[in-house]
């Protein structure tokens, strides 16, 4: 037997399939942008690819945050509520001030 503690549940503990596979499909998208720029496409195209992708992760982060809203702030004991609800709202400031 192993001394280590078990990994903690998070909120997106229920749905790591999920997440994993939509994961793996950005990771796919982005080879994708990829060979496009290798093979020279049109610029319009490479960026609409690339908002895609970015669309495909914000719609990642918003579950994620989601899932923590839920589990890791309300979810958590009295005394820790301020302090995750901080957490999270400097975390939601990191994701709007990306570009």
């Amino acid at each position: 037997m192993s001394d280590r503690e078990p990994a903690p549940t998070r909120g997106y503990s229920a749905s790591k399939d999920q997440l994993n596979k939509r994961l793996r499909r950005i990771e796919g998208q982005v080879r994708g942008i990829q060979k496009m720029v290798e093979e020279d496409r049109y610029c319009i195209d490479v960026l609409t690819q690339i908002g895609a992708v970015q669309a495909a992760l914000d719609k990642v982060a918003l579950g994620l945050l989601d899932g923590h809203a839920r589990t890791c702030v309300v979810g958590a004991e009295e005394e820790l509520r301020e302090e995750r609800a901080a957490e999270l709202m400097a975390a939601v400031g990191r994701l709007m001030r990306r570009g």
